[in-house]
């Protein structure tokens, strides 16, 4: 008998929610599949069968949050005794029934309509975005099986959604004070579940991490010669991007400054024997830092496929369990959004992130001459408790020649 718990995908995540359950009880399993989808307060992500069998027993329903390594399912041989895997079951608020006739997958949650009034059954990724949007359900007509509010019902009553006109201005008048700010006309947002960790965790990060910063220029012109010419070697194939080059350029240099692959933690530093990096990417209900692992013993074509996969994932909402392991060290990349150069919080438990802007053309003087070149700004923000600055200089010197000198990425 195997038990599948609720597992922990990311360095804060304490509970999460069964959004729906790809497999029924009685289903045969093949280890790797999915069985379940689980909502974090990050994303959505996919959990998979770690073994072989049959689902033999459910323990947590659809639309049921509980902590993380609770045991929510049990797989086992068909025939193999499972006796007393009931008193497994996580105590937690159970979801509302599902309405009559509605499809595997949608499990219904029931939200009060006020003063007596019929409750209202909904979708778990319906009620989540109507939440986020500020949309009372009880405005919502579902086209679901039973009248039930699927995800389409709330988008479209989005759309559909007027823009409140601001209140008008009240008439001046001669010596009044200005307005407060609270009087001015405004749209209360609430934070979605990625925002909301954002928050915490910044603040966190900001209060506790002593932060410095350290920029350097780089000139890309190397760089961007040879990805263009390994581009064209592989076609279609898992084509390369300054991305991947940079974690590539970082996976080299933390292995030359281990003390930048570390965190502070009860007084001691602990210095990572893996190089974890974490990508951060950009969605529309805030941002999320899937990890690729082990990219010191990487080469930069894996890297560039695992890179795309992985984006591809977080833009899908289909995250893994196992993208979700623990980073040492993280990269952000905005300048495909034009951004010359910016710095970036940490993430913590780390020690740094590598703030990343646009390659742009600049004049830069070369023996005595103006010459024009493709130059890249980057930006280490570093935890003064872990690294000085001496160190931090020296590990953007490292990793500037490893950039400038790109054939020692290849390898």
């Amino acid at each position: 008998m195997n038990e599948v718990v609720m597992p922990k995908m990311g360095y804060d995540m304490t509970e999460g929610t069964i959004v729906r359950w790809r497999k029924e009880e009685g289903d045969e399993v093949a280890r790797g599949e999915v069985i379940a989808e689980v909502e974090t307060t990050k994303v959505t992500v996919e959990v998979e069968a770690y073994t072989g069998g049959v689902l033999r027993k459910i323990l947590v329903s659809e639309g049921q949050t509980v902590p993380v390594g609770h045991v929510i399912a049990v797989i086992a041989d068909r025939d193999e005794p499972i006796a007393g895997v009931e008193e497994k079951a996580p105590v937690a608020e159970k979801a509302a029934p599902v309405a009559t006739g509605a499809p595997r997958g949608e499990a219904a949650v029931a939200v009060k309509a006020g003063d007596g009034a019929s409750r209202i059954a909904a979708s778990p990724i319906a009620r989540r975005i109507a939440r986020e949007q500020g949309v009372d359900l009880q405005l919502i007509r579902g086209t679901g099986p039973g009248g039930r509010i699927v995800k389409e019902d709330v988008e479209s009553f989005v759309a559909r959604k007027p823009v409140e006109a601001p209140r008008p201005a009240p008439t001046p008048v001669a010596a009044a004070p200005a307005a407060a700010p609270h009087d001015l006309p405004y749209e209360e947002r609430d934070l979605s579940r990625i925002r909301q960790t954002m928050a915490r965790r910044m603040a966190e990060s900001k209060s506790s991490a002593p932060h410095f910063y350290v920029t350097s220029d780089i000139d890309m012109t190397q760089a961007l010669k040879l990805r263009k010419g390994l581009n064209e070697l592989t076609g279609e194939g898992a084509r390369i991007s300054v991305t991947d080059m940079l974690v590539k350029g970082a996976a080299k240099t933390l292995q030359d400054f281990p003390e930048a692959n570390a965190s502070f933690a009860e007084g001691k530093l602990r210095i990572y024997r893996r190089i974890n990096i974490g990508i951060a990417v950009a969605l529309d209900q805030g941002l999320v830092t899937p990890v690729i692992p082990d990219c010191d013993k990487k080469p930069l074509r894996q890297i560039a496929q695992e890179a795309k996969e992985l984006v591809e994932r977080a833009r899908t909402g289909r995250l893994r369990p196992e993208d979700f392991t623990p980073g040492t060290f993280t990269i952000s990349n905005l300048g495909m959004f034009d951004v010359d150069e910016f710095v970036a919080i940490i993430n913590p438990p780390e020690a740094a992130i590598l703030a990343v802007g646009s390659v742009i053309p600049r004049p830069v003087v070369v023996d005595s001459e103006v010459k024009v070149a493709d130059r890249m700004r980057v930006t280490l923000s570093a935890d003064h408790r872990v690294l000085d600055g001496a160190t931090a200089a020296r590990f953007l010197q490292r990793f500037k020649v490893l950039l400038e000198h790109p054939l020692h990425l290849v390898s």
